[in-house]
């Protein structure tokens, strides 16, 4: 698994500006303040900082920015970095400067000189670590290097800052790993290799179970077998509880669907992109990422994530367009489209989840339909729900962590385009709402009294363009929110 780039934290040490190799990185405010860190460096490059802070470029410049200045006289460094930050940035804004540091290294060790104390400073130092990603272990070349080579951060606080960033280093690893899982391509990362990499996270103190096909035939789970019928490649279920609450307290329920490659089953998809079909178990990547977070920060709380497992595939044995199959809960679905089978994924393991662990909430996430994309781009998650509590405090945590997500609607007339002539319900209801319609489908399989967010993230588990947080490919998206979301809502003291 890809790590972050590890991070050593310093004294505050002026006379080491000099000989620092690689890049050296100070701040200034958009006001042009120079802290003593920046002051040492300006002196020692003759003046560099202080022209440019009295240019006409600096004039333009905006907080978060980064102005590089190569090869400066008077410095070892291959380039001073000059990052200008408000001092009182967010941790949203601190985190993007972090990431546009390293986004700069090309490779290059880097040493940041924190001169005065920022209120934000393990949110940059997390934002560093973000934006030092590349997925290249499938590549080579000999001369592939890591985006970002050694960082030090210097500050006159390096203990605190240290344990500051800490678990803000954890969630990123977190991040990581479902970005791995996300940008994998079909052939390494099977149903199987998903299952043994989850069973790694024991080594965490994560409880793991694996629930094969044999267990998940006696427990009813037929629509989610039916999706992976065609395929040589075994459907699972795998569970992973974090117990790290009180005894007693319910826990918070992530389901992610793990359709490990999408062809569309007998209703194939166009060849034409059918390649980013790997990216379709982005949900359970991404409650894997968050299990791994929660576990590496010694979360205090109870969350159990589960993943379904499986692979959409044509052939002799595969699904049919017009087949009923039966759910855990036992109501049966008639299948128009065996494209929309995230859905029949879901459904079972959600009841399974509720059945087992009577969880004080249940949120689940999957790259469950085009139309989502079609609505708010790749900006933004479509987020469903039926309790305005859960849906606020999620919505929060995701604005506090700069992750899109935006509401949308339920309502009964979506629900009655779900209706079957043979069968309990269909799994489409045609193309108007189609983002709606799947999650009326879903919200059937939660069960009275269960507060439940359903998250579309077919638009944001992985993009074409690199963010502001990570290369173009998967984002990791919704890893920081639903940690957020467990620090805020279901930690205890």
């Amino acid at each position: 698994m890809t790590r972050p780039t590890p991070i050593r934290f310093a004294a505050l040490d002026l006379e080491a500006l000099a000989g620092a190799e690689g890049r050296l990185a100070v701040t200034v405010t958009p006001e042009g303040t120079m802290d003593p860190a920046a002051r040492r460096a300006n002196r020692l490059s003759k003046g560099a900082i202080k022209r440019l802070v009295d240019s006409a470029r600096f004039e333009k410049v905006k907080s978060g920015e980064v102005i590089s200045l190569a090869w400066p006289a008077g410095l070892a460094a291959e380039a001073l970095d000059v990052l200008v930050l408000d001092r009182k940035a967010d941790a949203v804004a601190a985190r993007k400067a972090g990431a546009a540091l390293a986004a700069r290294a090309a490779g290059a060790p880097v040493l940041l000189a924190l001169g005065v104390v920022l209120r934000q400073a393990a949110a940059l130092v997390q934002g560093m670590a973000l934006r030092g990603y590349a997925f290249d272990v499938h590549k080579t070349a000999e001369d592939d290097k890591d985006p970002v080579g050694a960082v030090t951060v210097m500050s006159a606080g390096p203990e605190k800052l240290e344990a500051e960033a800490a678990p803000l280093l954890a969630v990123a690893e977190g991040v990581f790993m479902t970005r791995d899982l996300v940008n994998e391509p079909a052939n390494v990362l099977t149903t199987g290799e998903f299952a043994a990499r989850i069973e790694q996270m024991r080594d965490l103190g994560l409880e793991v179970e694996v629930l094969e096909e044999a267990e998940l035939e006696q427990l009813g789970m037929r629509a989610l077998l039916s999706v992976g019928q065609g395929s040589a490649s075994p459907t699972k279920v795998a569970v992973m509880q974090w117990k790290g609450g009180a005894a007693d307290a319910a826990p918070l329920a992530l389901v992610g669907k793990g359709v490990v490659f999408d062809t569309g089953g007998i209703s194939l998809k166009p060849a034409v992109g059918m390649e980013d079909m790997t990216m379709d178990m982005g949900g359970a990547g991404t409650v894997t990422g968050t299990m791994r977070a929660l576990a590496l920060r010694k979360a205090r709380a109870n969350v159990v994530g589960l993943v379904g497992l499986v692979e959409n595939m044509p052939s002799s044995t595969a699904t049919r367009p017009g087949d009923v199959v039966a759910s855990m809960k036992g109501d049966t679905v008639e299948i128009i489209n065996t494209d929309a089978e995230g859905r029949l994924v879901l459904c079972d393991v959600m009841w399974y989840a509720q059945e087992r662990f009577k969880p004080a909430g249940m949120i689940d996430l999957a790259t469950l339909t085009g139309a989502i994309i079609i609505g708010l781009g790749h900006e933004n998650a479509g987020v469903f729900s039926n309790d305005d509590a859960l849906c606020g405090d999620f919505l929060k945590a995701a604005a506090a962590e700069g992750e899109g997500a935006w509401r949308m609607p339920l309502g009964k007339a979506y629900d009655d385009q779900l209706k079957s002539r043979i069968a309990d319900m269909k799994n489409v209801g045609g193309r108007p709402a189609g983002s709606i319609t799947a999650a009326q489908f879903l919200k059937r399989f939660v069960q009275e009294g269960t507060p439940w967010v359903h998250l579309d993230i077919a638009g944001v588990a992985s993009v074409k363009d690199g963010t502001d947080l990570a290369p173009k490919g998967a984002t990791g998206w919704g890893v920081m929110a639903l940690d957020r979301l467990v620090r805020d809502r279901f930690e205890t003291e």
